[in-house]
This record gives C-alpha cells, sequence and structure tokens, in this order.
C-alpha cells in the first residue's frame, strides 16, 4: 500500500486548505534542469508533485501525487524521477512500498530530498505533517538497497540523495 485512504483525505483536506502544503517545488528547478541536461532528456516525472510548481518552472515535468485529484493514476516510469519534500510524509508502514514504487518508476536517475523533522504544518487530525521523522542514517541504507547512491549532501535540516537505478 502506497498511502491509506484515511491519509490521502487528511493530505486532500490540507492542500485544499493551504495554498502554501506542496508548493515547494520551484525551489529545486534549477538542480533538476542540470540534471535532465545531463541526462540529455526532458522525460522528468515530479513524484508527489503537489500544486505542481516545478512544473510550473519546467514545463516539460509530469506530475503525479495520489492527494490531489487528476494527478493520482499511477505514473509511467520516467528517464529522471523528482521527489523533494515528500517522502518524509509517508506514513512510516508504506515508506518501503513507496520506496520500491520510486524503484520501479525511476528509468535512470532519482532526486530525493528529505526533511526528516517536525513540519510547520499539521494534518487536520492535528498530527504532524511529517510522519516520518527519521534521520539519513535510518534512510540512507534503504536508498543503498534499491538504487546505486552517487551523491548524498546533507544541509543540516533536510537531506538530497542523487542516485541511479543501476543497482543490481
Amino acid at each position: 500500500m502506497l498511502i491509506s485512504d484515511a491519509y490521502r483525505e487528511q493530505n486532500q483536506k490540507l492542500h485544499s486548505d493551504s495554498g502554501d502544503y506542496g508548493a515547494s517545488g520551484h525551489r529545486w528547478a534549477d538542480t533538476v534542469a542540470s540534471i535532465a541536461e545531463a541526462l540529455k532528456t526532458t522525460d522528468v516525472l515530479d513524484y508527489g508533485c503537489g500544486k505542481q510548481t516545478l512544473k510550473k518552472k519546467l514545463p516539460y515535468v509530469t506530475g503525479y501525487d495520489p492527494c490531489i485529484d487528476g494527478l493520482d493514476d499511477m505514473p509511467s516510469p520516467a528517464t529522471l524521477v523528482v521527489c523533494t519534500d515528500v517522502l518524509e510524509h509517508i506514513e512510516p508502514e508504506c515508506v518501503d512500498e513507496v520506496l520500491d514504487d520510486l524503484k520501479r518508476v525511476t528509468g535512470s536517475t532519482i532526486l530525493a530530498v528529505i526533511t526528516p523533522v517536525a513540519a510547520l504544518k499539521t494534518l487536520p487530525d492535528g498530527r504532524n505533517a511529517h510522519l516520518t521523522q527519521e534521520p539519513a542514517e535510518w534512510w540512507l541504507p534503504k536508498f543503498f538497497a534499491r538504487f546505486n547512491v552517487q551523491t548524498y549532501q546533507n544541509f543540516g535540516v533536510s537531506f538530497l540523495v542523487i542516485a541511479d537505478s543501476n543497482k543490481a
């Protein structure tokens, strides 16, 4: 299971009630554009795209978000998959399945950014919007098990992973 129905409803409500929830993808537009250029591709999937602010900067990006009507169909694989400020929102019991799905859709390269600390936002039911607040040391073995990690950068509060899908 990638997301429970109850949690999907919580996120749908937060998306509709908050204009800035799911609106941070554009911050990574320059990085995504550089990786896409190096890969010589415009086949980019924003996995957990929220309000599609990355697509507003890079129109060739395709969005997937299970909590947004019209963007909730299971995505097809893409050369470059972008997953920024998403994984910390995943229900802990669904993390491995979501990472497996990311492996499924990553044709060549994945860029993931995780901020595993308490969010400023809360869900309508009162829980913190970041359900999985685990440190990089918890996340990295999960990436190494699925991907060939090329880059890891720790920014203090958040961290970035760039990996390719050529993991046997």
